[in-house]
């Protein structure tokens, strides 16, 4: 499969600046500087990097409780994000959300909540106008292994399949549901095959192979732009951090139960070393680019979180806004 040294760039530096954001929240959280719960997305990154680049910036994107990956590969403004992570009026959310409350409408992000699937009915509701409209927008619903126990993904499965909305469902398998290792909470194992009895094509990818990912996602998109009904994919992937927090809670204590050997070998597997991997041993990209890409993101990071800094807490006059009565 040939690739343009654009789309590579693009995935590389997407991912790389996913990773390197996130790494940069562990000191201010274990600081106690960022107070909200704050889940990190690092191992995560070639699902939001390569979904993304398959879709257009006026389709549609909805989050979860981990979303800073799905926000800024979206187009999502870091600035924003981190400003909105520590409380602060810049943010995208003006400070009243945090890390689980992300949105960039004007890129198509319209939004994460920590409710488990609590946004999976939001994004059909989008695939819905959609539809009515003729506007071929595709929606994508971004959700964990957990909230494969949640009636609404079945509800919204069944609905977007009777009416062929251009639906993508994403489930980003990391094999725990907070602390509840998936093998203790399902029968069948394999979350794709819940599209089955609803007749939507879905498929199991390697959600650590940013270029399998895009190359599904892909397809994925391009039939449900062509009003053939919705798709989904299960991403099989795993979170190198805690639940919550770096080591799941602010004090650093280790609280994660699972086993250091098994996070050792996926850490085998990281996607962005994998990409980068692949990418100097092809020849496709070389290490001075990849240099470059790495240290241009560490600059974006580095000045979002001073300008962050040097943003003003929301007034405590305008608390009552932004609410509904």
């Amino acid at each position: 499969m040939n690739y343009s040294r654009e789309l590579l760039e693009h995935l590389y530096r997407t991912m790389v600046r996913i990773r390197l954001v996130e790494e940069s929240l562990v000191d201010p959280i274990l600081k106690g500087e960022v107070r909200c719960p704050c889940h990190l997305y690092s191992g995560q990154e070639a699902i939001a990097a390569g979904i993304s680049a398959s879709l257009n910036k006026n389709d549609y994107v909805f989050g979860n409780h981990r979303s800073h990956g799905h926000y800024l590969a979206k187009g999502g403004d870091m600035f924003e994000m981190v400003a909105e992570i520590y409380g602060l009026e810049a943010g995208c959310s003006r400070g009243r959300g945090g890390s689980m409350h992300l949105i960039a409408p004007e890129v198509g992000m319209m939004g994460a909540a920590p409710i488990v699937a609590g946004t999976i009915s939001l994004a059909m509701g989008a695939a819905l106008a959609s539809a009515i409209r003729q506007d071929k927008r595709v929606a994508v619903t971004f959700f964990g292994d957990g909230a494969t126990g949640e009636g609404v993904l079945y509800e919204c499965l069944n609905f977007a399949g009777l009416k062929k909305l251009p639906l993508l469902f994403v489930c980003e398998n990391n094999f725990y549901a907070t602390h509840m290792p998936i093998r203790e909470c399902r029968v069948e194992n394999s979350i794709f095959k819940v599209g089955e009895p609803f007749c939507i094509p879905s498929f199991e990818v390697d959600g650590n192979d940013v270029l399998q990912v895009y190359e599904i996602a892909k397809k994925a998109i391009d039939q449900c732009r062509k009003g053939q009904g919705p798709v989904l994919m299960e991403c099989l992937t795993y979170r190198f951090r805690g639940h919550v927090g770096p080591d799941d809670n602010i004090q650093g204590d280790h609280t994660d139960i699972r086993s250091p050997e098994e996070v050792a070998s996926w850490l085998q597997k990281d996607p962005i070393s994998r990409f980068e991997d692949y990418l100097l041993k092809l020849k496709l990209l070389d290490w001075q680019t990849i240099e470059d890409i790495n240290r241009e993101a560490e600059m974006e990071v580095s000045q979002a979180h001073a300008l962050a800094r040097r943003s003003p807490l929301p007034d405590r006059k305008d608390l009552a806004e932004y609410v509904f009565k």
